[in-house]
This record gives structure tokens, C-alpha cells and sequence, in this order.
């Protein structure tokens, strides 16, 4: 690719970055764009669906409150999603080792479980490998906002030809685009942007390093991968709010009606009638009355005493309103949010206690299916993060071993602590041995590999290197019982015994 093409290709990418920022391609949903989907998840909410004279007075009141119960939706799925490493091979019984320091100097499961929550919530996150001069062993991985990352792909094969990383700093832009054989870079000042022309752009200058441009890619790979949320077969990923958003709003105007409420109608309201409004005199500087003025109403609310020396003048009352109905209409519609995103209800309205295992366990069904449904999602990308891992290292074998690795899932079922020892105790005598029953109580690999080198280093301490040769018909002293050891006569013996002595 010579450097006008590539160019082209940077600004194309770009603009499509700029444009995801408020567009999410479906015109129809909301939140609109990744950043109008943060603003749901973080609680920065507007107030819609209030007609235009609610709205006109109390838009600016209500501006600083929100119920948010789209960040419980995301993070009730992306706390469930633990990655915990990869098997290479058929027939591997444990994480390559290898993968695991990897990430761990990269601290990849923290980054991986932010990058799951901004997936869930926007339908987009994005990971870079690249290689480590100082430690060529341990490639960095780093996990990108899809504010600033965009891929694209091979409409025929649907995969990634190239990348891009673009962002602004003050008055300066940035990008860099990677393709599997180059890294270009390059600046731009924003200063320059002509808005009222858009066929004119600002002059891309090229940011080298050092004397290079554009860079080589050793990877042979573009070294970017996407986390890609639910798709309906295009290249626009659903977030997992399109069907919150417009709850959630229903839900923060019932408050704002509340809270209306609750100013003029929770009290018990008190007319006068058959009077003419309070006034007080107005006196002149000898202390004669020369007129009249209106008490000012606040002075009544405040100190809650007013003389009316009318005769006909009739006092009434209405009572309080019942605000009951709101919260009823809330709580409705909280179910409704945890029906649409199959969110446990505990997870949302907090009002279970005591309650029995199985339960639970019934009651998060819908949550399960949904994160194992996840696990599909981003297996692929998952993998593909390795396999670059593999290819920064410089260990192609490795690399194409890992497009088919088995990825290991933390289990998403939640199980209480007697639930999970039943289980172990009946696989167990079942016969599944111990390393599975590990796997099965979600021991990470590491922890696996540390209780089974535990566990043979205690069988081998119990049965020792000499086994102690028993002596026919001399019992052996045990802290559980006392084994006599016969000889192969008494044994014939005790077989050849009637029927009703062989208890004995």
C-alpha cells in the first residue's frame, strides 16, 4: 500500500470513528452511539417523555437525577464473565502456562472484564498486541475504548484487513492505522478543519519514529482485534441497553412526577373561602393609615397562623394524594427491565432474603443462558488475542495452535456452599477424578496445578517409599480399626464355612 492510499484509507476509517461516537447505525435505537450508551450505563440520563409544560418547568429541576437500572443489566452479565485461560491441543489437560504469564503481566483479566462491561453496554470493545522490546517474551496487550478504535473487514470473508487508533489532544489529531504489513501514523490540527466546507480537510502530516515510516509489521497480522456484542449478520452490534433506554426513562419520569407530588399534593391542602385575600395597612410617617397592601403568602406558610375577621369567610380541606400509585407504576416497570433482560429480580429490587439455593439457582436461568450466549460472542476474539500473543513472540506453531484453543470460562451458574460440596462428594465417589472436580469448583489452572501437587505430595508422605510387609496372621494397629492379615488356609477356611458364619 503506497502512502495516498493509505491515507484514503486512515481518513475513511476516521470519519467512521467520529461517526460511531453519536450514531449506532440502527435507526431506530437508543441510546444513540457509544457515547449516548455510556451516558445510560454511568446514570447521566435526560428526561423524556414528559409533555411540553412538565418538561418546560421542571426539566432543569429533575436534570441531576436518575434511577439508573441499566448499569445493574450490564454488570449482572459482565461479572459473570471470567476468562481464566487457554488449552492448546487436543487432549491438554491444562492452560498453556505460558498464555497465563503473559497476561497476567499485562493485568488482561482486569482489562478483559472492562472490556466485556463497555461490549455489553456500547456492542463494541476493542484489544492491541504488540511486540516488547524490553522483554521480548512478554508481548503487551492493551484494551482500547471503541470511542477511539474501528476495524475493518473483508465484506466476502469477514475478516480484519486493517485498523486504525485515532484521537485528539488539545488542537492536534492523531491516528495510526495497521495493516498486516505497515503501521502508518500521522497529525493533523484541528485548527484547520473547515466546518463550512467539508470537502476541505486538514493536511495529514506523517508522525514517524525515528527515521521510519511507515513501520513495519513484524505480526503479519493486522495486531488489533474486536469484541463485538450480538449482531443480526451485519457489522452493526446491538448493546445491551437498546431495550432498556426507553424503561428507563418511563421510569425517571414516574419520579419526576413523584417528586412533583411530593411538593404539592403529600400535605393536606387548606382553602379559604366567602374572604377577601389578607392585607395588612400601610401607615404614614404621622402613623395614620393611608392604604393597604397584600400579605405576602409565605408569611402564612411560615409561621402557619392567618386572622380572618370576615364572618362568612368558610375554611376547607382536601386530604393528602396517595403517591402510592407511583411507586406501584416504578416497580412495575423494574420488572419489566428485569423480564426484557433476563436480570434476576435480586439483582434489581433487593426485597429476597432467606431464600433456599435452588431458588436462586431457578431464578437465574435466564442469566445464565444469557452470559454462556456471551461466552460465544467473545471466544473468537478471545483466541484471536492469543494467537497474536503467540506471533509477537515470534512462535507460529503456538499461534496456529491457538485459533482452536479451548478457552476456559469461569462457570456463570451461581452455587451455594453446600450445593457445591454435595456435588464434589457424590462425583467424587462417582469415580471423575480430582483435577476435574478442581475445574468443576472453578479453581483457576494455576490454583488447579497448586492443590494437585498438594494432593500427591500427601499421598506420597501417607503411603511412603517402603510399603511395610505384613506378616501372615499378625494384626496391624490402624487409628481406624485393627486388620488381621490370614494366611491363605484360614482364608479357604472362613470361604468354605457355612453360609451362616461367613458374617462372623
Amino acid at each position: 500500500m503506497d502512502a495516498d492510499k493509505a491515507e484514503a484509507l486512515g481518513r475513511r476509517l476516521w470519519e467512521q470513528i467520529e461517526r460511531r461516537r453519536f450514531s449506532s447505525g440502527h435507526s431506530w435505537q437508543h441510546p444513540r452511539g457509544i457515547r449516548g450508551c455510556l451516558d445510560y450505563y454511568r446514570g447521566n440520563h435526560k428526561l423524556r417523555f414528559a409533555s411540553g409544560e412538565f418538561d418546560k418547568h421542571f426539566q432543569d429541576r429533575f436534570a441531576g437525577f436518575s434511577d439508573n437500572w441499566c448499569a445493574p443489566v450490564i454488570d449482572a452479565k459482565a461479572e459473570r464473565l471470567n476468562w481464566m485461560g487457554m488449552r492448546l491441543g487436543e487432549g491438554t489437560r491444562e492452560a498453556d502456562q505460558d498464555f497465563l504469564r503473559v497476561m497476567e503481566a499485562n493485568d488482561v483479566p482486569s482489562g478483559m472484564s472492562e472490556a466485556f462491561t463497555v461490549a455489553l453496554a456500547t456492542g463494541r470493545a476493542f484489544a492491541l498486541v504488540w511486540g516488547n522490546n524490553d522483554e521480548p517474551d512478554t508481548p503487551i496487550v492493551t484494551f482500547e475504548h471503541p470511542e477511539f478504535c474501528i476495524v475493518a473487514t473483508d465484506p466476502a470473508t469477514r475478516r480484519t484487513t486493517a485498523a486504525a487508533k485515532g484521537w485528539v489532544e488539545d488542537d492536534t489529531g492523531f491516528l495510526t492505522l495497521y495493516t498486516p504489513d505497515e503501521v502508518w501514523k500521522w497529525r493533523w490540527s484541528v485548527s484547520d478543519v473547515d466546518k463550512n466546507d467539508p470537502r476541505k480537510q486538514p493536511e495529514w502530516r506523517a508522525r514517524p519514529d525515528g527515521d521510519v515510516w511507515p513501520i513495519p509489521n513484524p505480526l503479519g497480522r493486522v495486531p488489533m482485534v474486536e469484541f463485538r456484542n450480538q449482531t443480526l449478520l451485519d457489522d452493526m452490534p446491538l448493546s445491551d441497553l437498546a431495550g432498556v433506554a426507553a424503561m428507563q426513562d418511563a421510569i425517571n419520569l414516574a419520579w419526576a412526577y413523584l417528586f412533583n407530588g411530593l411538593d404539592y399534593a403529600s400535605l393536606p391542602q387548606r382553602l379559604m373561602t366567602g374572604a377577601e385575600p389578607p392585607s395588612i395597612p400601610v401607615l404614614d410617617a404621622d402613623g395614620k393609615v393611608v392604604g393597604k397592601k397584600a400579605v405576602d403568602l409565605k408569611l402564612y406558610i411560615e409561621k402557619r397562623v392567618i386572622w380572618v375577621p370576615d364572618k362568612d369567610a368558610k375554611p376547607s380541606s382536601w386530604p393528602a394524594a396517595d403517591l402510592k400509585v407511583f411507586g406501584d407504576v416504578i416497580e412495575l416497570a423494574v420488572d419489566h427491565v428485569a423480564s426484557q433482560t433476563r436480570t434476576p429480580p435480586h439483582y434489581l429490587m433487593g426485597k429476597m432474603s432467606n431464600t433456599a439455593a435452588e431458588s436462586l439457582t431457578v431464578a437465574e436461568t435466564g442469566l445464565v443462558a444469557s452470559v454462556l450466549q456471551r461466552q460465544q460472542y467473545f471466544t473468537k476474539p478471545v483466541r484471536e488475542i492469543h494467537e497474536l500473543v503467540a506471533l509477537a513472540q515470534g512462535d507460529k506453531a503456538k499461534a496456529k495452535a491457538a485459533r482452536t484453543g479451548k478457552i476456559v470460562w469461569k462457570n456463570p451458574q451461581y452455587r451455594a456452599i453446600s450445593q457445591m460440596s454435595d456435588g464434589f462428594a457424590k462425583y467424587r465417589a462417582g469415580g471423575l477424578p480430582l483435577e476435574h472436580m478442581l475445574e468443576w469448583l472453578d479453581y483457576d489452572p494455576a490454583e488447579v496445578a497448586r492443590v494437585m501437587a498438594m494432593a500427591k505430595s500427601e499421598s506420597d508422605l501417607l503411603i511412603g517409599q517402603s510399603p511395610i510387609k505384613a506378616v501372615p496372621g499378625k494384626i496391624i494397629g490402624g487409628r481406624t480399626a485393627d486388620v488381621a492379615v490370614t494366611s491363605n488356609a484360614a482364608s479357604a477356611a472362613i470361604e468354605s464355612a457355612p453360609s451362616g458364619n461367613q458374617a462372623a
